[in-house]
């Protein structure tokens, strides 16, 4: 960069005052800046776990029927971001709610997302949290607003021998379930989806994207050590803003960005000020602007 930085500023003491270069020179500024952009995001995404896959699941919140419906727009704003990115993913499990919703979408209770990527990790791990939505509800027949609420969890997709944590077989309560949605000739037929919860800490996890029994138990028993491996550095990091005194920074559980549809169009992060109105290129997954304050904090 610091090459590329004198080399232009050669070029702009030779030839600064000729317009027909003018082109050529701000067509290297504009490189050097994408360059310099580059590394500086790089450099935020410095982490151990920054460059790894994630594993993402949403979860609707306070808001009945409406909050399922709104994490559907959730889900799709990510898969959206993610094929802007190039990045490949695939859903691990999904929970939805009964009836249909507005444009034929079906609610959703829970869902994980596996998403692949080169930093994935580490530009969505500040989507943790709770998401506002305020809108006119398309189940309220009287055309009411409603306020609902969806959680978002982000966590790095750490590979099972790389998670240094002992799991007492006690300790879990494992429930098989015929999976659903896409799935060859055995979904509804055989108990090939695994759900397991984690009794001292309540940390659920559920995998059936997986053909057989024993894949998906391994997939699930793997996203749960990661669960685990980040309560406890969760934890570590709580214990040192008290030493430090630092603010706490939003974790899931805490609001951290608010959607209004009515009476007006808004999207603001509550961490960084950053804020749009173009409420409907957002949920389409235009959320850079969000991703690069964030990673700042």
């Amino acid at each position: 960069m610091e090459k590329e930085l004198n080399d232009l500023k050669e070029l702009f003491s030779l030839f600064s005052d000729n317009l027909s270069y003018q082109e050529k020179l701000d067509k290297e500024i504009n490189k050097l800046d994408a360059l310099i952009e580059k590394f500086e995001k790089e450099t935020f995404l410095s982490g151990k776990y920054d460059s790894y896959p994630a594993i993402l699941s949403i979860q609707s919140g306070a808001g009945g029927r409406d909050a399922e419906d709104c994490a559907v727009l959730l889900l799709r704003m990510y898969e959206k971001f993610a094929d802007k990115k190039g990045w490949n993913y695939r859903i691990l499990s999904k929970s939805v709610s009964e009836g249909g919703g507005p444009e034929g979408r079906v609610g959703i209770r829970e869902v994980s997302l596996e998403i692949n990527g080169k930093f994935a990790y580490g530009l969505l791990k500040n989507e943790s949290g709770v998401h506002r939505f305020v809108r006119i509800s398309p189940f309220s027949a009287k055309s009411l607003r409603h306020t609902s609420f969806v959680g978002v969890e982000v966590i790095p997709d750490i590979k099972e021998e790389e998670v240094d944590i002992k799991i007492d077989p006690d300790d879990l309560k494992i429930e098989t379930f015929h999976s659903s949605g896409h799935g060859g000739q055995n979904v509804n037929k055989r108990e090939t989806a695994v759900r397991i919860v984690h009794l001292p800490t309540n940390i659920a996890v559920s995998c059936q994207v997986e053909r057989l029994q024993q894949s998906n138990r391994k997939r699930a028993m793997q996203i749960l050590k990661a669960k685990l491996l980040r309560l406890e550095e969760r934890k570590k990091e709580e214990e040192i803003k008290k030493i430090k005194g630092k603010r706490q920074s939003a974790e899931f559980g805490n609001q951290i960005r608010s959607y209004v549809f009515h009476p007006y169009k808004l999207v603001k992060d509550v961490r960084t000020g950053v804020e749009t109105s173009d409420i409907d290129s957002v949920l389409d997954g235009e959320i850079d602007s969000f991703i690069d304050a964030e990673i700042k904090l």
